[in-house]
């Protein structure tokens, strides 16, 4: 009995602060509508503050903590409300999402920059000095319970505030109709700003107070975010006291787990995969309100040309020829991935770009798939590659299932959690066996790779596994056109724009999602065995959330409706290694340059490729531009395959030719005069101009 209560204290201080993080998230989510998935990574960079201030510099404590909760979380819950989250408040749930997992990113790589991982800082408890005092049986130490007399302050002041005051009031009136609001001569920017304010500060205090019990690590203590959005969830994200509650749930069942959990090979990871489960198991059973904020704007996604997308797989495929027989052996370990990758960031295209199913476990599919590669196609045995789609194909099919009761916010959450189950604990997984059938992941370590053999030809040198990659790449792209000028397509974008008025009509949403999972995670499959060759072995890390998020905005910047964003992510998430190349000083520079052009997003929400399209267009269409173009390039590649011009000449010439010849076609363009379209075809029979709106507004303010 007296264990059982120690392990029940543990919980609850545990709980308490699952319980002011989480409620600093719902209070911002009821406020807002932004589902801050960097809320979290708010807490740990407040708790990495506090130890450079204490531990790192030897402040007193009181000035720290005073410095890091009524400066430092004020000043930084007000930069991202002002300079992050109000540009794209006019924008659809998605791209709000996409900025706060672009912050969470940019959050983790900061700190990682500015604190070395490799070092340890360890952190004191609040009051080491005391002696711990007894509550019957059960031993209490004076941490734990300042913890939990925090939570009990907090919960007091958040019920104060929002039924007692004015600017409380403010708050929940924002929660049901933003514009009613500002009738009644209320403040709703000041409303937000207050609960960005709140929600960081709640944050900042929970990561203070859970650092001194955790390592000290900018992944670890910005995941712990995952028993917040458990906490949150069974509060509907919307109910505070349910907020409390559904904490001590998962504080008590982590505790419990630890002490009670029977100790083996399978099972630790359990334990660390735990919120995450019950996350999940949380999506499932409860109802959900509809989302706050779950507008989302309808999007014209482009119908490419076969023939314009054959030329673009063949251009792939050069690209990849020029770049094998070029770069030298170190140059093709660091640059192969361009392709494997780019498949990867490929299979969001219909899952996310044409179904309008938003997920982050993508890499986490293409981590099945090169473990079932490795293991399988061990001495290159081609139909394992085939094996290795099917398997990560039926992975997203058991996704598809019950994501049937998710959507938007609830369904990022849901694959986030796959994720982290995958990451902490399948993936951790000894070897077993299933019916008599030895499954094998990781093997809690590494798994080596070998490259495939084709038509009597082993595939296995860096140069020819990067030319295999893009020509798979370039097929992929194909398929991904081919898939939405088809009927299937065309419903997929149903799907996206009204999941009701799709099952009205008589579509089937359970074969339709399964479908649509089944292949956007074969595709990553198939991205995640041919990275695995090129890597020769991977590990668990490098498929995990964290890993997986980078690629996610890469992917959101050029645009999930554009067939060419596999290259172009491929090649935006990679071809930065050329800055580490020339000098080692940047690699934290490289890695924070995804989350930086993710928070950017509100000035493209449409991706850049459509805009890169339009100013190189003319060049395409120009007859005497592009055949000088490509016999540049061809003359470029000939003298540096022959020594004449090196590396740098040659894609510094081909840059400058390629941008001479952009503006002398652009130069050359005739502008051609558009036919008189009636109003009712605008958007139709021509492209929709941003200047539309106003015009039909003056139009009809007089009638």
């Amino acid at each position: 009995m007296e264990q059982f209560l120690t392990f029940g204290i543990v919980g609850l201080s545990t709980a308490a602060i699952y319980a002011m993080i989480s409620s600093g998230l719902v209070l911002t989510y009821v406020t807002t509508g932004v589902f801050n998935f960097a809320h979290g990574a708010a807490g740990m960079l407040a708790a990495f503050c506090y130890w450079q201030f204490t531990v790192g510099w030897g402040w007193p404590v009181p000035v720290a903590l005073a410095l890091v909760l009524l400066v430092l979380a004020p000043g930084f819950g007000l930069a991202v409300e002002r300079i992050l989250m109000r540009p794209v408040q006019r924008l659809g749930e998605a791209e709000r999402l996409v900025m706060t997992v672009a912050l969470l990113s940019g959050a983790i790589a900061a700190a990682r920059w500015i604190w070395d991982p490799n070092v340890p800082r360890p952190l004191e408890v609040f009051f080491a000095d005391q002696k711990p005092f007894h509550l019957g049986p059960a031993t209490v130490t004076w941490h734990q319970a300042l913890t939990m007399t925090v939570a009990v302050a907090v919960a007091a002041g958040l019920w104060f505030l929002l039924n007692r005051t004015r600017t409380g009031a403010e708050m929940r009136a924002t929660v049901d109709d933003r514009a009613l609001v500002q009738l009644t001569g209320a403040d709703p920017i000041r409303a937000s700003r207050v609960a960005w304010i709140l929600g960081t500060q709640l944050a900042a205090v929970g990561g203070i107070l859970i650092a001194p019990t955790v390592a000290l690590d900018a992944s670890q203590l910005s995941l712990l975010i995952v028993s917040a959005y458990t906490a949150a969830v069974f509060g509907r994200l919307r109910s505070l006291p349910l907020t409390f509650a559904g904490a001590i749930a998962v504080g008590c069942l982590e505790s419990y787990l630890t002490g009670y959990l029977p100790q083996n090979d399978y099972l630790p990871g359990l334990r660390l995969a735990a919120p995450a489960l019950l996350l999940f198991l949380a999506l499932l059973v409860f109802r959900h309100p509809r989302l706050r904020g779950r507008d989302h704007r309808l999007v014209q996604v482009p119908a490419p040309t076969l023939r314009g997308t054959a030329v673009f797989a063949l251009s792939t495929v050069a690209f990849a020829v020029v770049l094998a027989t070029t770069l030298g052996e170190a140059d093709l370990v660091t640059y192969g991935p361009i392709f494997s990758l780019g498949i990867v960031a490929l299979s969001y295209i219909p899952l996310a770009g044409y179904a309008g199913q938003i997920s982050l476990c993508q890499l986490s599919m293409a981590g099945i798939g090169a473990v079932v590669w490795g293991h399988l196609g061990a001495h290159g045995e081609s139909w394992a590659l085939a094996a290795a789609i099917a398997v990560s194909a039926a992975a997203g099919a058991l996704i598809a299932l019950p994501a049937l009761r998710f959507s938007g916010v609830y369904l990022a959450l849901g694959t986030a959690a796959f994720a982290v189950v995958l990451d902490r604990w399948i993936f951790t997984l000894p070897s077993f066996e299933v019916l008599g059938v030895r499954i094998a992941l990781f093997d809690q370590g590494s798994v080596e790779m070998a490259g495939p053999g084709l038509f009597g030809l082993r595939l296995d040198s860096e140069a020819e596994l990067m030319i295999l990659a893009a020509v798979c790449l370039g097929l992929a792209s194909l398929g991904v056109a081919r898939l939405r000028r088809s009927g299937f397509g065309r419903r997929l974008i149903a799907l996206r724009d009204s999941e009701a008025a799709y099952a009205t009509l008589g579509g089937n949403l359970l074969i339709t999602k399964v479908l649509v999972f089944s292949l956007s995670a074969g595709i990553a499959g198939l991205g995640g065995a041919l990275y695995g060759m090129q890597q020769r072995s991977i590990t668990a890390e490098q498929f995990n959330l964290v890993a997986g998020l980078p690629i996610f905005l890469v992917a959101v910047i050029g645009g999930l409706g554009a067939v060419g964003n596999g290259l172009f992510a491929g090649t935006a998430f990679v071809g930065p290694n050329l800055l580490i190349g020339l000098a080692s000083w940047t690699q934290n520079i490289v890695s924070v340059l995804p989350a930086l052009a993710g928070m950017g997003l509100g000035h493209s929400p449409q991706g850049i490729i459509t805009r890169f399209r339009r100013e190189w267009e003319p060049l395409g269409r120009d007859r005497i531009a592009l055949p000088a173009l490509l016999g540049g390039l061809t003359l470029g590649w000939v003298l540096r395959l022959t020594d004449v011009v090196n590396g740098w000449t040659f894609l510094l010439g081909s840059l400058a030719l390629a941008y001479a010849l952009r503006g002398y076609a652009a130069a050359r363009q005739t502008p051609r005069t558009e036919p008189d379209v009636p109003v009712e075809w605008w958007g139709v029979r021509r492209p929709w101009r941003p200047q539309d709106g106003e015009v039909l507004a003056r139009a009809t303010a007089g009638r």
